[in-house]
């Protein structure tokens, strides 16, 4: 399983969030920092859209981990609530074509 960790102590913002997300899954320059493009550069981890830095093999996963999440819980809840549900429903966009979900949360 592939891992990418992000800082919930240093997300205080959505800013600051796709900043870090954009370190850590290298996205490239046409993934704007915005949820929609965050959502659709996470869509395409097993195709070959170079997207991200990520080409995941059909049953791979990738684990996002929040360190520190009760500090980003406190910061920016709502934040922390749409990451999961935009999670979920990049899952079920991998389900609608037959594969398996590629994304795991894990808060810490």
């Amino acid at each position: 399983m592939t891992t990418i960790t992000l800082d919930g102590a240093a997300i205080r913002d959505e800013a600051a969030f796709h900043a870090a997300s954009r370190a850590a899954f290298g996205f490239n320059d046409h993934v704007a920092p915005t949820m929609d493009s965050w959502i659709d550069a996470l869509s395409y981890l097993r195709d070959d859209e170079g997207m991200t830095k990520f080409r995941l093999k059909p049953n791979e996963v990738l684990e996002i981990v929040v360190t520190n999440a009760a500090a980003m819980k406190a910061a920016v809840p709502d934040l922390l609530e749409e990451i999961a549900f935009c999670i979920g429903g990049i899952n079920e966009r991998y389900e609608d074509y037959g594969e398996k979900p590629a994304l795991k949360l894990v808060l810490k």
